[in-house]
């Protein structure tokens, strides 16, 4: 009996494995792509998948081949859609209604953050970002800047107990880890972790660890899995991973989330003393009396936003506790010594070491070097949609294809991936200039006094001195860049991102020299579903930045 269930099991999966496959061959062979130019595949499996894994370049490379618009295979010789064609991405993300994420790109991110905003789509993922939304406004970015700034300056003291000698070797990696995620624990849930502090990291934490260890070890075989679900209950290392953080996540998350409703209720009231942490405003919010029972979250859906369930990470501790975009902006600024100078003499100027979020955006250089790193070191380098029903697409540029007819729209078939680039336009030369790959925040002009050169800081920026001239063009939600993409889709947490990382280089950079502790060349990048900084002489020790701090002596 046994026997025969398997084999009808097995047999279902087949037919409907083979179903799949032929439907895509299909929807492959009868797109209205099939004319669009691009490179040929390199396998008959992986297409081109490995080639850009290894080489975030590619996309730009086949620009300077093809075109602005082009298609190359993926998957099984799948084609995907790219373009670098500004009017057409910006319909791609604003039509979030038409172009959604891709099931197995909504299938590996649920597995880490549950079923909250980052994957919902339609009128769930509306219904959530609503209820959201004034938690992430600038008034309460600014009444949560105080732990970003506290939490700061407890990582600056321990880094200058460990320089005492006179300077000190640290991973930016592993220290910003803990700092972030003590802010995401105090401004996301009134929750301590203190994991500077702690000699041994606390229950949640060690746990938290496992599951960004977890995102870091994503491999083809994950992705394969993701995009043919026959193949999902072959076991993998990241099942593995993820699996060993949920009990401690779950519980632990549970229990914070009914003390903070809980908290509330007892009080008769919707305003306690707990604070204006994310948690409470979410579930204030979600309690509202003006809110219809139709539109409130579930416990489970708060929970996603919140802590975690068996079976799912919390969206604001994986978005609360990415660090990249502050350790590639350390990394630029000991590539370009007079930029980190010019910042620090700006810093320094500052007669406070507890800024407000105001006075931290009062600081133009500063400012400038956030903008440049973000644009320069995306934490996430591409993203995908696919078309859920068949769509014209406006262009700025015509495009030409095979045959040589020249195409003023684009049509696409339901189905269909696209690919969003956000690190290629971040770098795209004809928007950013010939060296738009480069972090450039300082113009220097040479002054003579008396008969002796001296360098002259120029205060303004030189990348953000005007508005680059096709900038306007992009559909970004900040600062004319795609870091936090553009639309109803766009990052809902990025004001508390660009404060948290103007707060940590102001306070870092006032009292530390920072130099890189390894050649420059030695620094690699490990993608998976943010680009982390590696040491290529040493991938398998993970993500790591290697710096030398040294304090900072002020001349009176």
């Amino acid at each position: 009996m046994f026997l025969k269930l398997l084999a009808s099991v097995v047999g279902t999966v087949l037919i409907y494995t083979a179903y799949r496959i032929l439907t895509l061959v299909y929807q492959e062979l009868n797109s209205p792509l099939r004319a669009l130019r691009g490179p040929k595949s390199s396998h008959f499996i992986w297409g081109n998948a490995r080639e850009l894994l290894n080489d975030p370049a590619l996309h730009e490379k086949w620009v300077q081949m093809y075109g602005r618009t082009l298609k190359y295979p993926f998957f099984f010789g799948l084609s995907r859609l790219y373009t670098s064609d500004s009017r057409a991405l910006n319909h791609f993300l604003t039509n979030h209604n038409i172009y959604q994420r891709p099931e197995p790109n909504t299938y590996l991110l649920s597995l880490i953050v549950g079923p909250g905003v980052l994957v919902t789509e339609g009128d769930v993922h509306r219904r959530q970002r609503k209820i959201m939304n004034p938690a992430f406004g600038p008034q309460q970015i600014r009444e949560l800047t105080p732990i970003f700034v506290t939490k700061s300056v407890e990582l600056r003291d321990i880094w200058m107990s460990q320089a005492a000698s006179g300077s000190a070797q640290i991973d930016a990696v592993s220290w910003l880890n803990k700092t972030t995620l003590d802010i995401i624990g105090l401004a996301g849930f009134g929750y301590r972790f203190d994991s500077l502090s702690a000699k041994k990291p606390t229950e949640l934490a060690a746990a938290f660890a496992v599951t960004i260890n977890a995102v870091a070890s994503l491999s083809v075989l994950d992705t394969v899995r993701a995009w043919i679900p026959a193949l999902r209950a072959i076991p993998s290392n990241f099942d593995s991973l993820a699996r060993t953080s949920q009990d401690a996540m779950g519980r632990i998350g549970r229990e914070i989330i009914w003390n903070s409703k809980e908290e509330m209720v007892g009080s008769g009231t919707l305003e306690t003393d707990r604070g204006r942490d994310l948690l409470s405003l979410l579930v204030r919010a979600n309690m509202a009396s003006d809110v219809p029972e139709s539109q409130r979250l579930s416990e489970e859906e708060v929970l996603a936003q919140s802590a975690n369930n068996q079976k799912r990470v919390s969206t604001f501790l994986i978005a609360g506790h990415e660090t990249t975009g502050t350790t590639w902006a350390l990394f630029a600024l000991t590539q370009n010594i007079p930029a980190q100078t010019r910042l620090r003499v700006e810093l320094l100027g500052v007669d406070t070491e507890a800024p407000t979020m105001d006075e931290l955006n009062a600081l133009p250089y500063l400012d400038c070097v956030v903008r440049e790193a973000l644009r320069v070191y995306p934490p996430v380098v591409s993203t995908g949609r696919v078309a859920m029903r068949d769509d014209v697409v406006p262009l700025d540029r015509p495009w030409t294809d095979v045959n040589g007819i020249v195409h003023e729209t684009l049509r696409v078939a339901k189905g269909q991936h696209v690919i969003i680039p956000i690190r290629s336009m971040n770098r795209d030369k004809e928007i950013w200039g010939a060296n738009a790959a480069e972090f450039m925040c300082l113009r220097i002009s040479l002054i003579i006094i008396c008969g002796c050169a001296q360098r002259e800081y120029i205060g303004s920026p030189e990348r953000w001195e005007s508005d680059p001239p096709l900038s306007s063009n992009l559909p970004g939600v900040w600062s004319q860049v795609l870091t936090f993409l553009g639309g109803p889709r766009a990052c809902i947490g990025y004001r508390f991102s660009v404060v948290e990382m103007k707060a940590l280089l102001f306070t870092l950079v006032r009292v530390f020299e920072f130099e890189l502790a390894v050649p420059a060349a030695d620094i690699g990048r490990k993608f998976s579903i943010v680009q982390h900084p590696i040491v290529q002489r040493d991938p398998g020790a993970g993500p790591q930045m290697p710096l030398l701090v040294k304090p900072y002596i002020r001349l009176a």
